[in-house]
Formats: C-alpha cells, structure tokens, sequence
C-alpha cells in the first residue's frame, strides 16, 4: 500500500507515492535527492535533520512525509540563492560555525526558526533554543557567535 504526498519544497511543487511510513527525512534525501537534511541519530535527539515546516523548524527524522503532505518545506539547500550564501550560512563560514559540518544544517535551519521568531538574541536564548542540536566538535561557542552575526546580518538586509 502506498499513499501520494504533494507538497511544496524548496518553492518547486512536488509530488511522490510513498510507503504511509516513510519519514519526511528519507522522502526529502531519498525521493528528492536533497541530501542536505542529515539522518544522525533516528531518534530525534540530535537536530541534524530540522528543515522548516510551513515556516516552523521540525525535525523531519520524527514526521511522516504524509504528515507534511499539503505544506511548504525548507531545506538547506533553499538558503543559497544564485551561489549567495544566506547571511546565516556566511555567518557560520566567517565565525566558524562549523567544523565536521554534519549537524550545521540543523543548525541553521533552527537559528533561522529563532531569528524569526527574536531578531535579537541573547546569548541564553541561543543556547536554550540549540537545546535539540548537538554538536560533537566545536563546544557551540562559534555556533552562538555565527547566530549572533548571522542575526545582525539578516536585520541588516
């Protein structure tokens, strides 16, 4: 049995037959060949897998493509546009945001929920709102710093 899921990503409109569990992730890096969007842990833990969800982060690894069938998803690979770095994504590169890269997706993609959601914030808003991302090489302290500048830059624009 299998069931058709439409929704929008990245602006482009698609479609799929799906088995009724797969994953948003395994639709996402499978079906759409975004390989951005990371699979790190299954369970939901690590946030390397958060894309936007009509304009909310989610982790895709615990929803169903189904569950997404009808709305508007971002991934990472919708940031760049023209070879332009997003101002958060130049952030991450210019304050050393990242050294292994696997979980800087999620990243992002959770600092831009954030931004949206507070234009400016805190140290301790950073670090509470990163509270479903791990990073197991840089100690998060670049990761504050490139949201911090990546913040500044977006209310520059």
């Amino acid at each position: 049995m299998s069931v058709t899921v439409s929704m929008i990503v990245n602006g482009k409109s698609v479609s799929a037959e799906v088995d009724p569990r797969t994953l948003l992730v395994d639709f996402l890096r499978v079906d759409q060949r975004l390989t951005g969007t990371h699979v790190g842990c299954d369970t939901s833990q690590c946030g390397a897998c958060v894309v936007h969800v009509n304009g909310k982060s989610v982790k895709s690894c615990t929803m169903l493509a189904a569950q997404a069938d009808g709305a508007e998803v971002a991934t990472i690979e919708s940031l760049a546009i023209d070879g332009q770095l997003h101002p958060m994504q130049e952030a991450f590169r210019q304050n050393h945001g990242l050294q292994c890269g696997f979980c800087t997706p999620g990243m992002i993609m959770s600092a831009l929920d954030l931004v949206n959601v507070n234009s400016n914030p805190s140290e301790r808003e950073i670090r509470e709102w990163l509270e479903g991302n791990l990073c197991r090489c840089t100690g998060y302290h670049n990761i504050v710093k490139s949201i911090q500048a990546g913040a500044e830059a977006m209310s520059e624009v």
